[in-house]
């Protein structure tokens, strides 16, 4: 089969029958569009089309390309996610991106799950309270990246100890403990998310080692690297691809 019969096979899975207003407008580079991400890119790796939607959810959502993100929240519950996995990917950009990106994004797929007449609040998938967030949080980050996390808050600075604490109780107490997504998929969508980011390569490279140390490959971290292209272009995905292989180098 074609690229082109696959993207047209691919298209009509993910999206329906429907037509983009810039194939009216603007066909050449639809086609172009279409025949690279659907008919090159969604066949490439090892991932299965929820977890390349919940990373073209996150990397939208850092990018903060809300029209697109609501096509794609459409797309994510037309393959089989579920709301709270939706939602769980959307909120584990918080502390990448910020609260007010990722308050953008959440409106955005709010409208989308009221068209789908989805109840709102989603079902709560937290886990901790503010007695063990903290404690929970760096038991969480013990575990993906080993005892380095004890090494680095014990010599972080007393004028920034603060900021270790918060990275503990916010970033993993908060989110990475919650349910509704698995160690292994959070850690992945955050390589994501930085990686769009640009400019974090120090961060990438400490998050493809999580990722390995949580069990994801590189034959995965290349795939998702892969899906992420279309999105956030070369020029960051080759700095991400650089980094992996800097931690995992080819053989």
């Amino acid at each position: 089969m074609s690229r082109i019969d696959k993207s047209k096979e691919k298209y009509t899975e993910l999206f329906g029958y429907g037509m983009p207003t810039t194939q009216v407008t603007d066909p050449e580079f639809q086609d172009i569009l279409n025949h690279f991400i659907f008919g090159e890119v969604f066949y490439e790796g090892n991932l299965e089309d929820k977890a390349r939607e919940l990373i073209t959810l996150v990397v939208l959502t850092t990018n903060q390309t809300i029209p697109q993100l609501k096509a794609h929240v459409q797309v994510a519950l037309n393959v089989g996610l579920t709301p709270v996995e939706i939602k769980e990917a959307v909120y584990q950009c918080a502390p990448y991106i910020g609260f007010p990106k990722t308050l953008h994004a959440i409106t955005a797929v709010n409208e989308i799950f009221e068209e789908n007449q989805i109840s709102l609040p989603v079902e709560s998938p937290k886990t901790v309270n503010e007695q063990n967030r903290l404690q929970k949080g760096l038991a969480k980050q013990i575990e993906i990246f080993g005892d380095v996390i004890q090494t680095m808050q014990k010599n972080a600075p007393k004028n920034q100890k603060h900021i270790q604490e918060y990275l503990s109780a916010f970033c993993f107490g908060d989110f990475y403990t919650r349910s509704g997504l698995d160690v292994k998929m959070r850690e992945l969508l955050t390589l994501c998310i930085i990686s769009a980011l640009g400019g974090a390569e120090s961060q990438v490279k400490s998050h493809v080692q999580g990722n390995l140390n949580v069990g994801n490959d590189k034959e995965t971290l290349i795939a998702a690297m892969t899906h992420c292209l279309p999105y956030m272009g070369f020029p960051r995905t080759l700095n991400a691809l650089a980094c992996i292989n800097d931690i995992i180098p080819e053989n």
